[in-house]
């Protein structure tokens, strides 16, 4: 069930409309929020405390396991990691996932890069980012498109060409999120399957579990990282590619200097003295 509803507070973590049960309510008014739709859609199921505050690890936990079916040791490894990456070992905000370059990181696919020594980056979706990497689907799929590990390569090859160099870490995390989305909503062969351009809409627009996506496995960190190897050898690959291309540009570019040189050189001399 979803709501259309009036303004109204989340105090405590609680919604007054959806009560203790896992329908979808969007953010309120002085609700915490991140640059994740992973996290922000179990805010707004519940799963997490629904103003996104005050939150433990065990609260990251048991969520990813309970909206996302996450097998325990992934849940709790990314759980722990993420404290550790933010330098926080309290409770956190979903806001402080914000914070440039801890977790969060530049060539976003739907968010735009964090500004010249900002501390944090954006949290709300790009309308233009997101509408570019969906377009990168090209998968069909039982007459519908759909997002696997290469078209994700496509997307991360394009973002990270357009935006500041990412180191090796942040780019495994880029990977990694994604891979993490496919097998989630494309099932056990959501490598090669892919995921439905319509459901990862709507998870980055509203934030949403897709209302007709139901569970069909425990996604492991094993075929997480399996997912995120095929990408990175799809994107070695696209980037090959586009050295090739580049090449070309460039010895099609020379050859055109060099022959309106040549054509410039049999000119009669009194026209190249009127040139200037």
């Amino acid at each position: 069930m979803t709501f259309s509803l009036s303004t109204h507070s989340h105090v405590e973590g609680l919604c007054p409309i959806a009560g203790k049960s896992n329908d979808w309510c969007p953010a309120q008014p002085g609700d915490s929020r991140s640059p994740c739709p992973a996290l922000n859609t179990l805010a707004n199921h519940g799963y997490l405390p629904r103003n996104g505050k005050n939150l433990s690890r065990t609260n990251f936990a048991h969520a990813l396991q309970e909206g996302y079916h996450l097998s325990t040791f992934f849940a709790w490894f990314l759980a722990i990691g993420s404290f550790l990456l933010l330098r926080q070992f309290g409770r956190i905000s979903l806001g402080d996932l914000a914070r440039h370059n801890c977790i969060e990181h530049d060539a976003s696919l739907a968010h735009k890069n964090a500004e010249f020594e900002a501390e944090y980056a954006p949290c709300a979706v790009d309308n233009t980012l997101l509408a570019a990497f969906l377009s990168d689907a090209k998968t069909l799929r039982e007459g519908e498109f759909r997002m696997n590990s290469h078209d994700v390569a496509r997307a991360r090859v394009r973002r990270e060409r357009e935006s500041p160099v990412l180191d090796p870490f942040h780019a495994e995390i880029a990977r990694g999120e994604i891979a993490i989305a496919l097998g989630i909503f494309g099932g056990k062969n959501g490598s090669k399957d892919g995921v439905r351009i319509g459901w990862l809409k709507e998870w980055f627009v509203y934030e949403r579990l897709p209302q007709d996506w139901r569970y069909t496995h425990t996604q492991g960190i094993i075929k997480t990282m399996m997912t995120s190897r095929d990408i990175r050898n799809a994107m070695k690959q696209l980037r090959k590619e586009h050295e090739r291309e580049d090449v070309v540009s460039r010895a099609w570019a020379s050859s055109e200097a060099l022959l309106a040189l040549g054509e410039r050189a049999h000119e009669p001399a009194s026209l190249r003295q009127m040139a200037y």
